[in-house]
């Protein structure tokens, strides 16, 4: 069974809906910048875990932990809570669109299609260095 671990440092980012502009007379569906940018980041820290490795096939199951920090605005005995998980992060962005950014970002790095993925396991918590930690297990 082979095992691909890697973290990506920095504030999560959800994927954005698409966005769309006509060229011409013909409407366009493009991604988000910032979408963007997060995915290859996601790709890059991916591609450095793969080494020379090519992307898995078979099923494959996703471990993804996403830490947000704690608002400044917090006072210290919220950002306390936080930080014990007392209180939970309930706020946006939504889970499933950062597991999408993450999980667009190894395609073709990681895996060949994302269809190959049978079982994702996310939690989305708060703490002190924002990042997103990803294992991903071959299962056959």
């Amino acid at each position: 069974m082979i095992q691909i671990m890697f973290t990506v440092y920095g504030e999560p980012v959800a994927k954005g809906r698409p966005r769309f502009s006509t060229r011409g007379k013909f409407p366009v569906a493009y991604t988000p910048e910032k979408t963007k940018t997060y995915e290859s980041e996601v790709g890059m820290m991916a591609k450095a875990a793969m080494g020379a490795s090519e992307a898995l096939e078979g099923a494959l199951e996703a471990f993804i932990y996403v830490t947000f920090p704690v608002p400044a605005s917090y006072s210290k005995k919220r950002t306390e809570a936080c930080l014990n998980e007392t209180e939970k992060h309930t706020k946006k962005p939504d889970l499933d669109n950062v597991i999408k950014s993450v999980i667009d970002g190894m395609d073709k790095i990681v895996f060949l299609n994302d269809s190959q993925i049978t079982s994702i396991h996310a939690t989305k918590v708060y703490g002190e260095v924002p990042k997103v930690e990803v294992l991903i297990k071959q299962t056959s």
